[in-house]
């Protein structure tokens, strides 16, 4: 999997910001079934590909299972038709979007079915991660998926997911960023040899997110990152991209625009110090943007 990939969630234009990554130089891209986006993403894959800039295999594609398809009846027919929709024979890597189990809703009747069923409630399903992590290896038996893991997930249930797994996770992927730094997880999956990509790098972006009034300022504005990248000769953002390389991590920013993702992309050309590392890390106030304890009390999953 590549260290730097380009994040798929609400991306303007879809195909041809993912069109422009590929040409840039990018070779992950990473979406999800509740982007609403999978078929322009496919079909800015398919324009690089037309076009000769890449072949599939050049590519590592993610997607993830959304939470109204955990049932062992619905998670091999929801993966092809993500497949269908991205115009893909295989993901590279596929993801349990979040440990969350919500009953079903039919993509003939809403898609992405985001969080509520068809009459606006949330409605709990009681399908236990077991079920839904074997179906997800018999994804890899079958060739639609090369690689499986897990989303939003704490320590707790990947300890639990390893006691049974036949096909260990492969990644984890989490929000991390200097304001939440997850050290402890981070060092976990280490140990159990997960690899980690952190998505929302670049921490909140403004006063407002998620339904969470923060007086913290954006990372891009923090005197600390302005400081550190005038001293490395780089602009902030690239500073807090390499911040999160540096510790091993794998990163999917976001962006539509060719000069930020040629950017975000060289973000590895250089080195901080263990000094800048440690102030950078020293920022984190365990401030969660993606916390789905906000839609409903029950989906406390980091409580």
């Amino acid at each position: 999997m590549p260290v730097v990939g380009l994040g798929t969630w609400r991306i303007p234009e879809c195909a041809e910001s993912v069109y422009k990554a590929i040409k840039v130089g990018y070779r992950l891209i990473d979406g999800a079934a509740d982007y609403g986006n999978e078929k322009e993403a496919g079909e800015g894959i398919r324009r690089a590909i037309n076009e000769g800039i890449v072949k599939r295999e050049d590519l590592f594609v993610t997607s993830k299972l959304w939470n109204t398809f955990h049932a062992k009846e619905h998670v091999k027919t929801i993966a092809k038709m993500q497949l269908k929709l991205w115009g893909l024979d295989y993901f590279d890597l596929f993801l349990i979007h979040f440990p969350i189990a919500l009953q079903y809703v039919d993509p003939k009747d809403k898609f992405p079915p985001e969080w509520c069923g068809l009459d606006g409630k949330v409605h709990l399903e009681n399908t236990p991660m077991q079920e839904t992590w074997e179906c997800m290896e018999e994804l890899v038996d079958e060739g639609l998926v090369k690689n499986i893991g897990i989303s939003n997930c704490q320590g707790s249930l990947l300890l639990d997911v390893m006691r049974y797994a036949r096909i260990p996770p492969q990644v984890l992927q989490v929000e991390i960023h200097p304001y939440l730094t997850q050290e402890p997880l981070q060092k976990l999956c280490k140990t159990l040899g997960i690899a980690v990509t952190a998505y929302s790098s670049f921490g909140p972006q403004s006063y407002v997110e998620m339904g969470i009034t923060s007086s913290v300022p954006a990372l891009v504005k923090h005197d600390t990152v302005i400081s550190i990248a005038r001293t490395v000769g780089r602009s902030p953002g690239q500073v807090i991209l390499r911040w999160a390389t540096q510790r091993g991590l794998a990163i999917i920013p976001k962006s539509s625009e060719e000069r930020w993702l040629r950017e975000n992309l060289e973000c590895n050309s250089f080195e901080l110090s263990e000094h800048d590392m440690k102030k950078i890390s020293a920022l984190n106030i365990g401030m969660r943007m993606n916390d789905p304890v906000l839609i409903d009390p029950r989906f406390g999953i980091f409580a």
